[in-house]
């Protein structure tokens, strides 16, 4: 247990959780004077701003990709530019959010996304953030990153600064109640996701392992429920608790060989990240549990599992009961990219550093072989 190691944890200046609160984003620029505000969202909440509840007429970039890359990041900077926003508004999932990080900030920084990939390389940020999440996954909400694809390389920029850290975050689980169950289940496995790879990491620390335990538990309470009956109020809450527990996991701790053996499979095949996460889980868990057996055990305890089972079986059993398809062959991965995929996530070091096992090129390969 890291109890001395140095740990700094950022929250958003303002944070309101409940149902039917996303109108207060409207009454915070009303309070604040705004009058140019850009909301970033994908095509489904653009088609909802309303509920925002915003003064004026707001633009709207309402072409968020679902793994968002750097000319969809470029279409949003030329509109930033454009209209000069003193509010913008992440409006959406993970990838809306992580761009309205980068809109906020680059915009007359002189910088690029290039610039400013790494830690703390931001200069400053020109406009104030309000993030509101409409999935329970990622808890970009709560965080300090933000994502993007380069088309170039096929990886993931990953940009960390304490300017691109929300104003204020509104989360309303009424606006996750249109999730569809497919999304419901990949999403709320990458919120656990992020729980327990911080929970399990070389960094992990006692402060937030009590964020990661609670969230995993969250999920396996709520997550079945929530896929089974969408309008179930309670589940959807526990679920958006979750996925902010998960954000505040990810700031100072951070992910681990999970997400990086994720990462080719939306980069390169475009599987949504969080059914990624999912479909790997299982088998990062199992090949940690030898150096983490105590917190391994916790992790299935949490979620309703058995410590004295089968690790793998257990824990893919339970993605696949949410009716995650856990067959990359069955998502159209032809094996004659595992290779390649191989390579990719083993020189995401920024992760697999963390990871409380060390592990090679060749097993991560055999995790592909093995998810074939």
């Amino acid at each position: 247990m890291n109890l001395a190691q140095p740990i700094e944890i950022l929250r958003p200046e303002r944070l309101l959780f409940g149902t039917g609160l996303v109108g207060e984003v409207g009454a915070y620029a009303r309070a604040q004077g705004f009058t140019r505000i850009l909301v970033v969202a994908d095509a489904f909440n653009a088609g909802r701003v309303r509920l925002l509840d915003l003064p004026g007429s707001p633009s709207v970039f309402g072409t968020v990709k679902p793994e968002p890359d750097i000319p969809n990041l470029e279409a949003l900077l030329a509109m930033a530019a454009a209209t000069q926003p003193e509010l913008v508004i992440g409006y959406g999932g993970g990838s809306a959010m992580d761009l309205a990080k980068l809109a906020a900030v680059l915009p007359g920084s002189g910088q690029t996304i290039h610039d400013v990939v790494g830690p703390e390389k931001v200069l400053r940020r020109g406009a104030k953030l309000v993030q509101v999440p409409t999935t329970a996954g990622t808890g970009s909400e709560a965080g300090t990153r933000s994502l993007v694809t380069d088309p170039a390389s096929q990886n993931k920029l990953a940009v960390q600064s304490r300017f691109m850290l929300a104003d204020l975050a509104v989360i309303d689980p009424d606006l996750t109640m249109t999730v569809p169950p497919a999304v419901t289940a990949a999403t709320g496995v990458d919120a656990m996701a992020h729980c327990a790879e911080a929970f399990t990491s070389k960094k992990s620390q006692p402060l937030i392992d009590l964020y990661a335990l609670e969230g995993i538990r969250l999920v396996g309470r709520f997550l079945p429920r929530a896929v089974r009956d969408g309008s179930d109020s309670e589940a959807r809450a526990g679920l958006a608790l979750a996925s902010l527990y998960g954000g505040y996991c990810l700031g100072p701790v951070n992910t681990t060989a999970g997400h990086a053996v994720a990462y080719p499979l939306g980069t390169r095949h475009h599987i949504p990240h969080g059914h990624a996460c999912a479909l790997i889980f299982p088998h990062v868990l199992a090949f940690n549990a030898p150096v983490a057996a105590e917190k391994t055990g916790l992790i299935l305890d949490a979620l309703g599992l058995s410590a004295a089972a089968d690790i793998f079986a257990q824990s893919h059993r339970f993605c696949a009961d949410l009716g995650i398809e856990m067959r990359l062959g069955a998502l159209g991965v032809p094996e004659s990219d595992f290779a390649r995929m191989a390579d990719e996530a083993s020189a995401i070091r920024r992760l697999l550093d963390n990871n409380p096992r060390d592990i090679s090129r060749d097993q991560i390969l055999a995790m592909y072989r093995a998810a074939a």
